[in-house]
């Protein structure tokens, strides 16, 4: 388990710093609030003093009752959770609808078929050539338009990821070009080099041109739609938090919204691809049949009980639960309450309720009177801020406590310069915890993978933070080496002296 500290230093700068590496031996949410408190402690930390947590999607990570999350809150209730922006929500996503099989067989399906029909140039092309005689063909039908910017040649995409959208971006491409690529995988299991590509070819053809695979399809083109603009929005370096807050409460409604009344035009969408396609749609009032299993051993359900109650309903609801848990009502009202901090735009969003409702989630930091003081403060700050041409041409929270710091104005404004501070150690986007991995790949390497976990950590430690370590003087790491215990060396050069003597 990598930690990384998000603090602000003496001058007010935002500093992240790689604590250690901690060997765990459960991923338990016990173990591993044991494990933190024990580095912590390490170096005369504690939990008591933490105003903020974010992890990755991982469920004993940031689970609702029993992660370590809620472990940590228990003890420290102004720990607030925020969910690390860094890792992907739409990949978080896709992972949770992965969590059904179906699912989970789309995406490896999409997988081996960007393998398969990118495998070579030749096949490149020859997706490009059917593509292009069915434009021309709809063109001069009448189906669609002609036109600046219209047709645009389209590949089928690759997923990977560490890429972001790159799951949405392969299903638009497949559902864009399906036609294309059936054709394509027709001539290779006629000419495929060798009796594996063709067997392979069959296979998929099979599977892409069943009913369920069409609907599976659809219904991941469907949620991942909805989530694609906050996915974009939280990407983004100047993040906007307003905005994002809002596409999350967007997204929740569409989810919901399409959850409720959206079965119907799904089924029409789906039912009007596979005409087109030449695909055959089971009758939904028919047993659905699977595949793979004794009948006997599994309830008989219709098509329309599996399709809808099974995939459609379940694969809705852990999206819904993904955010929920992503985006809490709690966090996204810490969110919004730190964005009336922003300065820019002459302090466009500047809201004092707000600001007094941060300040309320702090009650270690701010008493009953520190509040009414607060409030009081707030007028003077945002005045004198307006009128100071120094902080017309701040734009982030940093600039703006760096600012107060050197003109000394965070001595008069010592409340608002306590919330500034608050906010930014909130860790809404940080990648720390995401380079510490990459660079475990570096440190610990094939010719050196039998490393002990306190020789990584210390490896680990001194490259992340080489920044750090290289102003340390040599002769002072010598001198303190020397100083921890008496060395061979130094010994016999003691010897030395007095045998010269």
């Amino acid at each position: 388990m990598a930690v990384c500290l998000r603090y602000v230093n003496k001058e007010e700068i935002v500093m992240e710093r790689f604590l250690g590496l901690v060997h765990v031996s459960s991923t338990n949410a016990l173990w591993l609030k044991v494990a933190l408190e024990s580095l912590l402690a390490k170096h005369n930390l504690s939990l008591a003093r933490i105003r903020g947590q974010g992890y990755d999607g991982a469920t004993n990570m940031q689970g609702e009752f029993n992660s370590l999350k809620s472990l940590i809150l228990k003890e420290n209730a102004c720990a607030f959770y925020v969910h690390c922006f860094v890792h992907q929500l739409q990949l978080a996503l896709v992972v949770v609808a992965k969590k059904q099989v179906k699912i989970a067989l789309l995406f490896n399906l999409l997988a081996s078929l960007c393998n398969i029909v990118g495998a070579s140039c030749k096949r490149k092309d020859m997706l490009r050539e059917s593509q292009m005689q069915k434009t021309i063909v709809a063109l001069q039908n009448g189906d669609v338009s002609s036109g600046h910017g219209l047709n645009q040649e389209t590949t089928l995409k690759r997923t990977g990821d560490t890429r972001w959208s790159s799951h949405y971006g392969t299903i638009l491409s497949l559902i864009s070009i399906f036609s294309s690529v059936v054709e394509v995988l027709e001539v290779i299991e006629e000419d495929g080099n060798n009796l594996e590509q063709r067997a392979e070819a069959c296979q998929l053809l099979n599977h892409i041109q069943s009913f369920k695979f069409v609907f599976n399809l659809h219904l991941m083109k469907s949620i991942l739609g909805v989530t694609n603009e906050l996915s974009q929005a939280l990407r983004r370096s100047d993040q906007d938090i307003i905005n994002a807050m809002t596409l999350v409460k967007v997204s929740k409604q569409r989810l919901q919204s399409i959850r409720d009344d959206g079965w119907s035009s799904l089924l029409n969408e789906v039912s009007l691809f596979c005409d087109s396609r030449n695909t055959l749609a089971p009758n939904m009032n028919d047993i659905f049949v699977t595949q793979g299993r004794s009948r006997r051993k599994i309830q008989k359900v219709s098509n329309l009980h599996h399709f809808q109650v099974e995939l459609f309903y379940q694969v809705i609801d852990r999206q819904l639960q993904e955010l929920n848990n992503c985006f809490t009502e709690v966090n996204t009202e810490l969110l919004l309450c730190i964005a009336c901090l922003n300065p820019s735009d002459s302090f466009f969003a500047f809201d004092k309720e707000k600001l007094l409702r941060l300040a309320e989630f702090y009650p270690h930091e701010f008493s009953s009177t520190q509040l009414l003081a607060l409030d009081s403060q707030l007028e003077n700050f945002i005045l004198d801020m307006c009128l100071d041409d120094q902080f017309s041409n701040i734009n982030e929270i940093s600039g703006l406590s760096q600012k107060l710091v050197e003109t000394k104005k965070y001595i008069i404004y010592s409340l608002v310069f306590l919330l500034l501070k608050l906010a930014l150690i909130l860790p809404v986007a940080t990648a720390s915890v995401e380079r510490t991995f990459s660079a475990m790949n570096i440190i610990k390497s094939r010719l050196r993978n039998r490393m002990g976990d306190e020789w990584l950590n210390d490896c680990l430690v001194t490259y992340i933070e080489r920044d750090t370590f290289n102003q340390v003087d040599n002769e002072t790491i010598i001198q303190h080496f020397q100083n921890m215990k008496t060395r061979r060396e130094e010994s016999s050069r003691f010897e030395a002296k007095k045998v010269s003597n």
